[in-house]
């Protein structure tokens, strides 16, 4: 029996980087997967065929979950092809790193609109459906940014921070209702986006400050996805996994 045999699993931010780990290590476990993407069809069709030769059910959509008439039309759309969704990851995100002194008011809302209202819009939306079934996990992606702070990510560091209390306060209002809130904090993780990390003497430089002395990899974070969306952490909510090889202890 797998992990997620015939649950329904939505994934925001889901075509590259951490949102396509989650989705094929899902797809293995035997959920059906909705995700959503905003830039390349070419790469969100070709991991939908990529998914679907796992013997699972896929449906990619794009669509903004920035936006909040966008997140309403996309889960009604969502629920009427696959009937439920059982699992709700909040992954969509972006960074426009800038020191405070020289970012604009619309790089801020950018980056607050993409991380942290995209949680809200996505969480509302599911959580009645939820509600309903008596089950649920929703799973939100922070980063130790939100928990250390960094010079030059103000506004990913308090996008993120905002995303560690907004899921322990839906653990709350949920949990009677048996649906689970958690969020997990990646530390440095090799995708696109973190690229330049791994450039010239900079690399060394970061891997020092990490204990277990390697950049993490998108199957570390998809395996505690996986974990948190399954039974097996039935009485684990309102937490917060810090998957950073000890980066902020």
């Amino acid at each position: 029996m797998k992990l997620l045999e015939n649950k329904v699993a939505l994934i925001t931010g889901g075509s590259r980087g951490i949102g396509e780990g989650i989705v094929l290590k899902f797809a293995e476990q035997g959920a059906n997967i909705a995700f959503t993407y905003v830039s390349s069809d070419e790469r969100a069709n070709a991991l939908v065929e990529k998914v679907k030769a796992l013997g699972v059910k896929c449906v990619c959509y794009k669509s903004d979950a920035g936006d909040y008439a966008a997140s309403e039309i996309l889960v009604a759309d969502i629920i009427k092809e696959f009937g439920t969704i059982d699992i709700c990851v909040n992954n969509a995100g972006i960074s426009r790193d800038n020191l405070l002194l020289r970012m604009t008011g619309e790089q801020w809302d950018e980056v607050m609109m993409a991380n942290l209202k995209s949680a809200f819009n996505l969480t509302k939306q599911v959580m009645r459906p939820m509600m309903k079934a008596r089950s649920g996990s929703i799973i939100n992606m922070s980063s130790v940014i939100g928990i250390m702070g960094n010079a030059g990510q103000s506004s990913y560091a308090a996008s993120k921070a905002g995303m560690i209390g907004f899921t322990k306060s839906v653990a709350k209002e949920l949990g009677s209702r048996n649906v689970r809130c958690n969020a997990i904090a990646p530390g440095f993780v090799e995708t696109d986006m973190t690229a330049y990390l791994k450039e010239g003497d900079g690399a060394d430089k970061y891997k020092s400050g990490i204990p277990l002395g390697r950049f993490g990899t998108t199957d570390d974070i998809a395996n505690v996805c996986l974990f948190l969306a399954s039974d097996m952490s039935s009485y684990i909510t309102g937490q917060v996994i810090s998957t950073c090889g000890g980066l902020c202890i």
